[in-house]
């Protein structure tokens, strides 16, 4: 079973930007589309993004479009999530997960990693 670890979350001012990376061990990577998704206190769990086993489809919340770009590197085991322009209400605990579908649904994701939090001040 592939196991999921999150870095590169921290405090940044808003407009900054900041990577995400997401480190898988076990399992066969490619075998997985990759999403990632965030929460706030009080709040369920929402979609980001997510990329295909082969990287070549993506899809991104509203919320995130054209400032987010999700990426996958297949040798390295790796799944990336570039933030630009940042705002506050990106703040949240961000996750990356796995899936066999290339989906925007939660209910779809069956392997998680911790998360990091990302904070963006006004």
């Amino acid at each position: 079973q592939v196991q999921l670890v999150e870095s590169g979350g921290g405090l940044v001012q808003a407009g900054d930007s900041l990577r995400l990376s997401c480190a898988a061990s076990g399992g066969t990577f490619s075998d997985y589309a990759l999403g990632w998704f965030r929460q706030t206190p009080g709040k369920e769990r929402e979609f980001v993004a997510v990329i295909s086993q082969n990287g070549g489809t993506t899809y991104y919340a509203d919320s995130v479009k054209g400032r987010f770009i999700i990426s996958r590197d297949n040798v390295q085991n790796m799944v990336a999530l570039q933030m630009d322009s940042l705002k506050p209400e990106d703040t949240a605990v961000y996750y990356c997960a796995a899936s066999v579908a290339t989906s925007t649904h939660i209910r779809a994701y069956y392997r998680w990693g911790q998360g990091t939090q990302v904070t963006v001040s006004s």
